[in-house]
């Protein structure tokens, strides 16, 4: 026996909340007559991930399928069965557990659901008991998706988290933690991490950097240049979708030296909001220096003597000095590699003449950092040095555990510098380990890691693949506790 046939099923975009902020639209329809009434108990095979929905309801074995997340956060649902089923709760849980589906659990629901329409959508409060707990939750859902966010927003919802049943009840059975993302939209690149909070710590769920270059040209006019707006919104846009669609509870996004620099910053800040609606904190060198401090050391563990933690970026480099865990002092330096790349040409070949210029010009701006008691241990991070070591190891796909700890030398550094000004652009992308996005910008940033090996008077620094972002999402996310992410392995 056959169940509907789901391939004819229009999907509808859903939007679900849960707790507290179920009281205001409960208030508002407390005086309304529910359209439907419907009592009935349903079991969940609820799954870490959250991306499918796997249920028994009304005597129909049930699975849909995360297919779409808009830039409102809205998400389309895909069927993709419906079969009769005698299946009990014993039977799921019996299922699970032959297949050892150690990320999965069976939970027993009883919704008492009632039914409306708000603004030509559906809309449904539910009283959930789960495992024996009362949750509460509303939900509208249309084919229209600007129907859905109207109505939204005329309930007063707008800036609550989208959260669907299989990850509340991943959440309430102890599968899945909240979840959370953090944009850092660099000079370069733009940067995303997303991870959840379990019992034993952050779990990475994504963790990748697209490169826009927002700074083209910004160190000659001061402004931003309308292309590199426009594709650094769309990379922020599309990452959006993608830590909503990991389930992230919000996001937060940061600018750091391009959009400090640029004149005209509020034009890129704008259009972020209006697009995909999220506000880009422009923050200052000083915070930039601090959080990429506690990411790179907490990733370290406790470290003795004195530390210096350098960030190379596309528009500026961080310092942060300590001994031990304390921090003596914190400062930002506008260097980076897209300034250098354009002033001297190192998009492509150049004599080694050139390159000692780009260095001395280097040097000069990081006069700030010399003269100072030589550091036990620098640690690196930043797109420039983890590129670097990616080349050293020759990984043909990045491999953060192999790059977090690599050292780099002054020999590996100057053979890399020597190699890459060999090279046009185009060749560059073909070097094993190199993003290829970075091959106009890689030898500025190798020069720049080189004079800061001179200014500090150090053989070498250790690269750490942590960035401001493993810090400010565990500090916004988990309000304590050191940023996520592994230790450092030397290599």
């Amino acid at each position: 026996m056959t169940g509907p046939d789901v391939s004819k099923v229009v999907p509808r975009w859903e939007w679900r909340t849960w707790g507290d902020a179920v009281a205001g639209p409960a208030a508002r329809l407390a005086g309304t007559t529910p359209e439907a009434v419907h009592d009935g108990d349903e079991i969940y095979l609820v799954s870490r991930d959250g991306e499918d929905t796997v249920k028994v309801r009304d005597g129909l074995f049930d699975v849909k399928r995360l297919e779409e997340v808009d830039d409102d956060g809205l998400e389309r649902w895909r069927p993709l069965l419906k079969r009769p089923s005698t299946l009990t709760m014993d039977d799921v849980r019996a299922f699970s557990g032959s297949l050892r589906l150690t990320e999965a659990r069976a939970v027993g629901v009883h919704k008492h659901r009632r039914r409306y329409t708000i603004g030509g959508c559906a809309a449904e409060l539910t009283d959930v008991i789960a495992d024996g707990a009362a949750l509460r939750t509303f939900a509208i859902e249309s084919e229209d998706a600007a129907a859905v966010v109207r109505a939204r927003r005329d309930l007063g919802l707008e800036g609550h988290p989208n959260t669907s049943y299989p990850r509340m009840l991943g959440r309430h059975v102890g599968l899945a933690g909240p979840r959370g993302a953090v944009i850092d939209v660099g000079t370069n690149s733009v940067k995303l991490y997303v991870a959840e909070r379990t019992r034993r710590g952050w779990r990475t769920l994504a963790d990748r950097a697209v490169v826009t270059r927002l700074g083209e040209g910004l160190d000659e006019t001061g402004a931003l240049a309308p292309a590199a707006v426009t594709r650094t919104v769309d990379a922020v846009c599309d990452l959006v979708r993608e830590a909503r669609r990991a389930g992230a509870a919000d996001v937060v996004a940061v600018g750091t030296a391009g959009l400090r620099i640029a004149s005209d910053a509020a034009t890129f800040t704008d259009a972020v909001r209006d697009r995909c609606g999220i506000q880009v904190e422009v923050i200052s060198g000083d915070e930039e220096s601090r959080l990429g401090h506690l990411a790179a050391t907490s990733g370290a563990g406790r470290a003795d003597g004195r530390v210096v933690v350098v960030e190379t970026g596309g528009g500026s480099s961080q310092f942060t000095f300590g001994d031990g865990e304390r921090v003596e002092e914190r400062f930002s330096i506008d260097l980076g590699a897209v300034g250098l790349t354009e002033r001297h040409g190192l998009d492509g070949p150049v004599p080694l003449t050139v390159v000692e210029a780009a260095r001395a010009d280097a040097a000069s701006a990081l006069g700030r950092v010399g003269g100072r008691l030589r550091p036990d241990v620098v640690v690196a991070i930043g797109g420039a040095v983890t590129n670097l070591a990616a080349v050293k190891h020759g990984l043909t796909e990045y491999d953060p555990e192999v790059v977090e700890g690599t050292v780099l030398d002054r020999a590996e550094i100057d053979g890399q510098i020597d190699r890459y000004r060999r090279m046009t652009a185009d060749e560059r992308r073909a070097v094993p380990g190199l993003q290829p996005l970075r091959a106009e910008v890689i030898l500025a940033g190798a020069v720049i890691v080189r004079a800061i090996l001179d200014a500090l008077d150090v053989p070498a620094v250790t690269v750490s693949t942590r960035g401001l972002r493993h810090a400010l999402l565990a500090e916004r996310f988990a309000g304590e506790g050191s940023a996520p992410g592994p230790r450092f392995r030397r290599r």
